[in-house]
């Protein structure tokens, strides 16, 4: 994981609403673009962005895939963030 692709999957905003919805557990790409009103295509962009940053990871479950946020890369760039608030604060504190 590289964090220019992750920031560059979370500047965009229908991207950071399809993070909110995998929160609450896997959806379909089909129940995704539910929520938008996009085709199919754009929602699947998306997601190929969001996978590519390894923030969603995808199974595949009959004839549907099902896609589910990856909290491991969000807790890695929480780390980070606050590595560089403690190091501030740190500076400050000299």
């Amino acid at each position: 994981m590289g964090f220019e692709s992750t920031f560059k999957a979370l500047s965009d905003p229908t991207r950071r609403h399809i993070l909110e919805l995998l929160r609450r557990g896997p959806l379909s790409a089909g129940e995704l673009a539910s929520s938008f009103g996009t085709t199919g295509a754009t929602i699947s962009h998306h997601l190929s962005v969001l996978k590519e940053a390894e923030l969603v990871t995808d199974e595949k479950r009959g004839k549907y895939i099902y896609y589910e946020l990856n909290t491991s890369v969000v807790e890695d760039i929480m780390a980070w963030v606050a590595g560089l608030i403690q190091e501030e604060a740190h500076e400050k504190n000299q």
